[in-house]
């Protein structure tokens, strides 16, 4: 049983283990969601990951974990991949057994990264993995839409990035 009383906050290069474990978690959960292969992951140094850590202290990114007591049980982070697109959200995870509308973990870091991202932009736009039915109905439910664009997903198995957007004004 989890905790309704989780905190929502930036990471710290000094997470870094914390950083690394939910990385990892992440990548085994949903492989195909995250840009990174596990075996890339688990190759990156305690300096790689204290850099990853230290992405939350910057003001041109955001990144946010749920924590439950001493469990990381989500996160999501936002930055500014150009001028011309604005914010993006990345790195959406949250474990199994707090995902759900009853757990409110994902609709608290949304709220974050929104509030970091009304700083930089207007909208918020993301890419999900044209077979991850899951995620695009999360997203949809929170008021993102489909843009019509897309890319190539970069690792096996291939397949399409579709873009949502989101109005944040």
């Amino acid at each position: 049983m989890h905790s309704p009383e989780f905190v929502i906050r930036s990471t710290t290069a000094g997470d870094w283990q914390a950083v690394r474990a939910l990385r990892l978690e992440m990548l085994r959960d949903f492989p195909i969601a995250y840009g990174e292969t596990l075996e890339h992951a688990l190759d990156v140094d305690e300096e790689g990951w204290r850099l990853r850590g230290a992405r939350g202290e910057r003001a041109d990114q955001a990144v946010k974990v749920a924590v439950d007591g001493d469990r990381w049980v989500g996160t999501m982070a936002g930055y500014i991949p150009d001028a011309t697109t604005g914010p993006m959200l990345v790195g959406v995870y949250v474990a199994p057994e707090y995902r759900g509308d009853a757990a409110g973990v994902s609709r608290r870091l949304l709220e974050a990264v929104e509030n970091w991202a009304l700083g930089h932009g207007d909208t918020l736009r993301l890419e999900v993995h044209e077979t991850n039915a899951r995620a695009i109905r999360f997203y949809e439910k929170l008021g993102f839409t489909f843009t019509g664009r897309n890319r190539p997903y970069d690792l096996a198995p291939g397949g399409l990035e579709l873009e949502m957007i989101k109005p944040l004004r």
